[in-house]
């Protein structure tokens, strides 16, 4: 079925104006003022509504297994979830522990997604080790179109990689025109800090903070791009989180290094104060590195704003309150670094920008779409992602500027027992979300195709 979208205004990173826009055959083939509705085609009035490009998330995690347990969402509720929020393609992080092999690896991550995903997604391999047999994997994985690694400069001994591993990652990214995407952080220092802290008794949530302070955070990122710079490779630093690991990663790109800047939609929102919850409610917004204080959260803003950080994700990883946060509680004997580091937002990214930023002037429309889709499409190499044109996939959101509501849990789609935005009031949400043609999410409901999705690679999509 065809399905013609009319009256709309229309965003893209570059461009704002009012159009029709007829998609067929999965891809938006006219883009034009008062276009007359072919027979048997769906119709939708946006007046009065925004249409933005299907927005991508470049960084989630869906199946994890992690720090005892699992990760709480399938790709059949992480993807109804990113849908209901306007997210259209996400990419995944494919996570092998270290005794893992990375094809095996690959192959189970994608058998988890296949034929489950009800929007579009992709991986970003992880790299966990690196030997002969794991270069040849990483090679052929490459070559059947994956486009990015994932490095881990911490959880040291789990997927944490070695100096050496790290720099032949690099080279071999050089080599093959892959970017890598990196976790910064200094795994040795926050040992350290996190045995100094159990053994004095300092064991909850309120902790995990100060176990991985910003230094840490900053000098992972001078690490990281020091590596860049000495190979030459193409380097993404994922969910930073403060002003000088944002700084350090700009020192480099001023040096010539090719490096780009992430920060996630928890470190736009929320801040230290709900680590320190009491009751060990502090639990709920633990994840690494750590929300920060007010002041870093305000750096982050201006830095979207002005195109220093190039694009927000969510860091997805949802985790229930009650039975898997609670691994850390300090009245089971345990402490901080029990508890599973993770926010569950991949169904709250996009109301929360829009309402956090563009409705209090913090980002623009244009910045908004690009740092929420257009600029993960074109590091991620993602043809026919991220834009609203003519041939473009017909990935589209049109969004409701009017509606006002409060998240909670109640009403997530997201399968996990709490909201890490309860109650935060919200300006705006998608009316209609389409993948390639297809609408897939109405009115905050998942109404499509649970299969729809498809795997994105360089190979299956040549740009």
């Amino acid at each position: 079925m065809s399905l013609l979208i009319k009256n709309g205004r229309i965003i893209t990173a570059t461009k704002d104006y009012t159009a029709d826009i007829y998609c067929e055959d999965e891809t938006i083939t006219q883009i034009s003022p008062n276009i007359d509705p072919p027979a048997g085609a769906e119709v939708i009035d946006a007046t009065g509504k925004y249409v933005f490009p299907g927005f991508i998330d470049p960084h989630v995690h869906i199946y994890l297994p992690f720090m005892g347990t699992y990760s709480k969402d399938d790709h059949a509720s992480g993807s109804r979830a990113a849908l209901v929020g306007g997210t259209t393609t996400f990419i995944e992080m494919c996570c092998p522990a270290r005794s893992e092999e990375p094809a095996e690896a690959f192959e189970l991550w994608n058998r988890k997604a296949e034929g489950n995903s009800a929007c579009d997604y992709s991986f970003h391999m992880g790299v966990t080790r690196y030997d002969e047999s794991a270069e040849k994997q990483l090679r052929d994985l490459v070559s059947k179109g994956l486009t990015s690694f994932k490095v881990f400069l911490a959880y040291k001994g789990a997927f944490g990689v070695t100096d050496d591993e790290l720099y032949n990652t690099l080279k071999l990214a050089k080599e093959l025109g892959v970017i890598v995407t990196a976790h910064c952080e200094n795994a040795d220092l926050v040992a350290a800090k996190q045995a100094e802290f159990v053994a004095e008794g300092k064991v909850g949530p309120e902790w995990h903070e100060r176990s991985r302070p910003v230094t840490v955070e900053a000098e992972g990122v001078h690490h990281f791009c020091t590596f860049l710079e000495s190979t030459g490779a193409a380097g993404y630093i994922v969910h930073t989180s403060n002003r000088p690991a944002v700084e350090n990663a700009i020192a480099a790109q001023q040096r010539g290094v090719d490096v780009k800047i992430e920060t996630v939609i928890p470190y736009l929102v929320i801040d230290d104060t709900y680590a320190q919850k009491p009751d060990f409610e502090g639990a709920k917004y633990v994840m690494s590195p750590p929300v920060r204080a007010k002041e870093h959260q305000e750096f982050l803003w201006q830095a979207l704003a002005d195109g220093r950080i190039d694009t927000v994700g969510t860091d997805h990883a949802p985790f229930d309150f009650v039975g898997q946060k609670d691994m850390g509680h300090p009245a089971r004997g345990s402490d901080f670094t029990k508890i599973p580091n993770g926010i569950p937002s991949i169904e709250e990214r996009i109301k929360l920008l829009y309402t956090y930023g563009v409705c209090e002037n913090k980002i623009d429309l244009k910045t908004f779409v690009a740092v929420a889709s257009t600029n993960s499409a074109k590091l991620f190499n993602l043809p026919g992602k991220g834009d609203i044109a003519e041939g473009m996939d017909a990935d589209l959101v049109i969004f409701d500027p009017d509606y006002r509501d409060k998240i909670s849990a109640e009403t997530q789609a997201m399968n996990v027992d709490y909201s890490g935005f309860e109650g935060v009031a919200i300006k705006g949400r998608p009316s209609a979300v389409t993948v390639r043609g297809k609408i897939q999410a109405r009115d905050g409901k998942f109404v499509g195709d649970q299969s729809r999705g498809k795997l994105l690679t360089r190979a299956a999509n040549p740009s």
